[in-house]
């Protein structure tokens, strides 16, 4: 079994790593155009897709992970700051409000499995806060490689109200579709991921 993320994220590769099975991983070679008429869920849908397939295209017969995610606030999607100004209006905007994340996952299986397309949608309330503590959470170099302008698994959790769904969904890759497919196909997972997720909250989350 060749398992393959395609990915050139940090983030990913750490929670799919917590599978504790051998895998390799390959930067997709996909565009991203977004669009702001099509819905958030198919959105992620396609990029995660698109993703998956340009690597599965040059890697025949292995299982082929792709993610995609994207915040949602007040139906307006929202991604990375273009810089610290950017940064600063987007949190400005998400302070004291509730707004969704959406991860899609797809799997593409060259062994003759089903594949997987799953979208994860996620609820984080954001606790108000000022913009001194905007402008102290910005010197972090936390937000410019991050939609949302925060980083859930990092300083930016000290942002966060509450969060209702799947927390590595939020970050960027749930674990428990994934785990799902691979089990019911015969990829035994040394990791029970439901304890886990029992074990675990966003605010005991800073290292995976």
């Amino acid at each position: 079994m060749r398992l393959i993320l395609a990915s050139s994220s940090p983030r990913r590769r750490e929670i799919l790593a917590l599978l504790g099975l051998p895998f390799e991983t390959i930067a997709p070679n996909f565009e991203e155009t977004p669009s702001s008429h099509r819905p958030a869920e198919d959105e992620v849908l396609d990029f995660a897709l698109g993703k998956a397939q340009s690597v599965a295209n040059d890697n025949p017969g292995g299982i082929v992970i792709a993610s995609d995610t994207l915040i949602l606030l007040n139906g307006i999607k929202i991604g990375k700051p273009e810089d610290a100004d950017d940064a600063k209006r987007i949190l400005r905007a998400l302070a004291g409000k509730t707004h969704r994340i959406f991860t899609g996952v797809a799997i593409l299986d060259g062994t003759v499995g089903p594949g997987l397309l799953t979208v994860a949608e996620v609820s984080v309330k954001m606790r108000p806060f000022t913009d001194t503590e905007i402008e102290r959470y910005l010197v972090l170099n936390e937000s410019l490689d991050k939609a949302g302008a925060y980083s859930i698994q990092g300083e930016g959790r000290a942002l966060i109200e509450s969060i209702e769904g799947d927390y590595l969904a939020a970050v960027g890759l749930p674990l428990k579709p994934i785990a799902g497919y691979l089990d019911s196909h015969g990829i035994r997972i040394p990791l029970d991921v439901e304890k886990l997720y029992a074990e675990k909250s966003f605010r005991n989350w800073r290292d995976f």
